[in-house]
């Protein structure tokens, strides 16, 4: 063992950092990160998380990255973060990443008190119910990067109708939310690191247009910095609060958060989401966010 004078050394921890197809392609943190735990001494290796011949088990702890083709395959996703966290650390752990999974956290959320935007759900065979009045938003209830989501005036009801019932038909729940109009005044990303504030970007807004569904826009325009004010940070701490104790998650801070915001009418930052399971963390965008990162990892 290492000190005993022998001079044979500790083996270094093996960290693996869970990614797929789609996040290896798009992920611009993953080999930076990869980089900085292997400069500080640790064994770290991006793995897709669907490989089927992969040793989980040999790893010291599992991070969940950028799995960012899993709301295709929800239950296998799912399924696989049992699996693993059955045989080492996993990161987020896996009753976080199926509380997270659905955006039907969000009344979770409401019900705890937290600022949140509104959100009606619409469950395959619920009938189909819109806003009276303004803009709107049309999504799946498990998505991600604005995947299958779009805009409507109240004169596009029908194609808004549409995109519902063909999200319904699918097996899919849509959600349904009002437009923020002071969107255009950038959507908050806070990021939060071992349950500590770690920086924070300011998004342009992703639905530009309205009527149509656009697999490829770009779900981070116009990214820069953004320092949060105290009404920003006291909301973002009371959804993990919230979310500490609905998903069962009570005791050590998550390893890593992302709470996304947006301004009300009269100015008060209200949740957008809150993400738990595999955000871009925008952690080589921001002055030491990828050292705050991969000093936790390495302390797992």
């Amino acid at each position: 063992m290492a000190g005993t004078g022998t001079g044979t050394t500790a083996r270094r921890r093996r960290v693996v950092l869970a990614t797929d197809q789609v996040g290896r392609s798009m992920d611009a943190d993953l080999p930076a990160l990869v980089a900085a735990l292997q400069e500080r001494g640790t064994d770290a290796v991006a793995v897709d998380w669907d490989d089927p011949e992969h040793p989980w088990s040999a790893a010291d702890a599992v991070v969940v990255r950028s799995t960012w083709g899993y709301t295709r395959r929800l239950a296998e996703f799912l399924a696989w973060a049992d699996r693993v966290a059955a045989v080492t650390a996993l990161h987020n752990p896996a009753g976080v990443v199926r509380w997270n999974s659905d955006k039907r956290y969000l009344e979770e959320l409401v019900a705890r008190d937290v600022p949140t935007v509104p959100t009606r759900f619409i469950a395959p065979g619920d009938p189909v119910s819109l806003p009276s009045s303004g803009g709107f938003v049309v999504k799946p209830s498990v998505s991600a990067g604005a995947r299958d989501s779009a805009r409507y005036t109240q004169e596009q009801r029908p194609a808004a109708e549409a995109h519902v019932r063909s999200l319904q038909a699918g097996g899919q729940s849509a959600m349904v939310q009002p437009y923020m109009e002071r969107i255009v005044e950038g959507e908050r990303a806070l990021v939060f690191v071992g349950g500590e504030f770690s920086h924070g970007v300011r998004k342009g807004p992703v639905l530009t247009d309205t009527g149509r569904v656009d697999n490829g826009r770009t779900p981070h325009p116009d990214l820069v910095e953004h320092v949060p004010d105290t009404a920003e940070l006291a909301v973002a701490r009371a959804a993990l609060s919230a979310a500490y104790g609905a998903s069962g998650s009570a005791g050590a801070p998550l390893l890593y958060a992302r709470v996304d915001l947006a301004l009300d009418r009269g100015g008060s930052p209200v949740v957008m989401e809150l993400e738990l399971i595999e955000p871009n963390l925008f952690l080589t965008r921001t002055e030491g966010g990828l050292r705050r990162f991969a000093d936790a990892v390495g302390r797992l």
